[in-house]
């Protein structure tokens, strides 16, 4: 990241800091070199490499479909566009549920591709997982709320936790998520109630998304902050450029161009 970055979040430590001197931590999606490219010449404090790169890079209908073998090469490739980023790696569907040895085989891999630290989904199963791969020296960043892994279990992408119990539930599962060292959780369309609830539970930082304005920061899919699929709005994800629309236009200009013989022009032309 820049030099003159003021969020300064480095390294895995310094999310732990960010919430303690109450600065809020910044992270973008990124699958490949290019994108990674444009956010390490920016201010963000880190790139995720999602398994939303199944739907938004691969057209599957759900992250579900992203493997080990995908995440690795997205991850290698964001991080040779953004060599001293902080690149947190999602692991795919079923990957912590094979047991411990393949979980740290995946998540290996991805660390070996380029990630700093890797994200998890839920925590109930699999809690013992994720103790034994921080204990391997793996960074863990957590996952509640509306988990995408588990979309034909929620019947959907649905806002989770608002009934009473649902709510006691996340917090619960924070709480030991914190306790077997996650260095932060993601809230994913949760109550803004309930998630700031939650941050004030933690001594660990909450990073939100649809999950209101108290957390400890953002993420969000940096396709859909460009603006880049006309067909896909979410609510909770603002966007800060009509990319789709910006993009055809160009396109069509250029095929304008091409067919009216005012590309190339004299001065575009190799000698």
């Amino acid at each position: 990241m820049p030099d003159n970055c003021q969020a300064g979040v480095k390294n895995i430590l310094d999310f732990a800091r960010a919430k303690r001197e109450e600065r809020p931590v910044v992270i973008l999606t990124a699958y490949d070199a290019l994108m990674a490219r444009l956010l390490a010449a920016s201010e963000v404090d880190a790139i995720l490499v999602g398994d939303s790169a199944a739907m938004v890079v691969h057209g599957f209908p759900s992250t579900i479909h992203a493997t080990v073998e995908m995440m690795a090469v997205h991850t290698a490739a964001v991080r040779r566009g953004a060599p001293a980023a902080v690149v947190i790696a999602d692991m795919p569907f079923l990957s912590v549920r094979r047991g411990r040895e393949e979980a740290v085989r995946s998540a290996g891999a991805l660390m070996q591709a380029g990630a700093t630290a890797v994200k998890i989904e839920g925590v109930a199963g699999h809690e013992d997982v994720i103790s034994h791969l921080v204990e391997s020296g793996i960074p863990v960043m957590g996952h509640l709320g509306l988990t995408p892994q588990s979309v034909h279990q929620f019947g959907g992408y649905r806002v989770q936790g608002r009934s009473a119990d649902d709510a006691a539930q996340l917090r619960a599962d924070a709480r030991r998520l914190e306790e077997t060292g996650a260095l932060a959780v993601v809230l994913e369309c949760v109550p803004a109630e309930l998630a700031k609830n939650v941050t004030d539970d933690l001594a660990i930082p909450t990073i939100g998304i649809g999950a209101g304005a108290d957390t400890d920061g953002q993420v969000l899919v940096l396709a859909d902050l460009l603006g880049l699929d006309a067909g896909f709005r979410p609510r909770f994800a603002r966007r800060y450029q009509e990319g789709h629309a910006e993009a055809l236009a160009a396109v069509n200009a250029f095929v304008r161009d091409v067919r009216a013989a005012r590309f190339p022009a004299r001065e575009e032309m190799l000698a």
